[in-house]
């Protein structure tokens, strides 16, 4: 079922016929002269004064009221202001304005077993006023059950860490998860009639239970990277050093003492406490 436009006509027009119709109505009444009959007259115009006033409501700015003759859809109005339809239309207030909420915070597994608490924003609108009063019972529960669907779903899919530099975690791929995050839960809100604006991420961390451990695990992988970045450096340095003496022709060394030589400077740099000079007073074979 998709939304359409509804009946409706200005309401000032048909504020003011209705004045007229009680106008009338009263006219009869002051001119009856204690003349049963041109009481009766008058009394049709006031009820159809009265009949046609139930027909009367209010559209504010984003919103539409859906209407209903006797249980069937007949369609929505969203022109703002007083509008006027037929007063045996039922209508229900639909607010098309920007919403967000918080999910509660989740605890699932992530792709490498591990358990994490994961929370997510969620922004959404109402499109279809017609798909969110019919198809679904709540649409606003409705909402808030699927979209935590959608996250727990979604968070089984990615690792909390990314082990490997080409594939996404929840931790570091922020935008690549907001997106499959929102296009999960626009999957499942289509049929009620509501657009996912955006969604991401607001909570994040390992379940308590584990949280000790996998920081540890976080200290040692970053000492690991660290210690990689300084050994890579330190070769560079090296080379570099030898290239040099060997251009410039400062000195000549065997192989044996490249050796000494790059063994030094690697304890130097890669050393993660100061090191003490030491003075060969001899020669460099002594």
């Amino acid at each position: 079922m998709n939304e359409r436009e509804g009946f409706s006509v200005a309401g000032i027009p048909m504020v003011l016929f209705c004045i007229v119709l009680a106008i009338v109505g009263a006219a009869f009444y002051l001119n009856a002269d204690h003349d049963a009959r041109a009481v009766l007259l008058g009394v049709p115009f006031h009820i159809l004064a009265a009949f046609l006033a139930k027909g009367f409501f209010q559209v504010a700015p984003n919103e539409g009221q859906v209407l209903q003759l006797f249980g069937k859809y007949s369609g929505t109005v969203r022109l703002e202001g007083l509008r006027w339809t037929n007063p045996f239309y039922s209508r229900r207030r639909i607010s098309l304005r920007v919403r967000n909420f918080e999910s509660s915070k989740l605890k699932v597994n992530d792709a490498d077993g591990n358990p994490i608490e994961i929370a997510a924003i969620v922004v959404w609108q109402v499109v279809d006023t017609a798909e969110a009063v019919f198809c679904v019972d709540d649409y606003e529960n409705f909402v808030h059950i699927q979209s935590e669907s959608a996250l727990r779903q979604m968070a089984q899919n990615y690792p909390y860490d990314a082990h490997d530099d080409g594939k996404p975690s929840l931790r570091s791929h922020g935008e690549v998860i907001n997106n499959h995050l929102r296009d999960e839960i626009q999957a499942r809100l289509e049929k009620a009639g509501v657009s996912v604006i955006e969604a991401r991420i607001s909570h994040l961390a390992y379940a308590q239970e584990i949280a000790q451990a996998m920081l540890q695990r976080q200290q040692a992988n970053a000492i690991v990277a660290a210690r990689e970045r300084i050994v890579e450096g330190a070769v560079g340095m090296v080379a570099m050093a030898l290239e040099k003496l060997r251009q410039q022709g400062v000195v000549e060394l065997d192989e044996e003492r490249k050796a000494a030589m790059v063994s030094n400077l690697l304890v130097v740099l890669c050393g993660d406490r100061s090191t003490q000079p030491v003075v060969n007073a001899g020669t460099i074979y002594s």
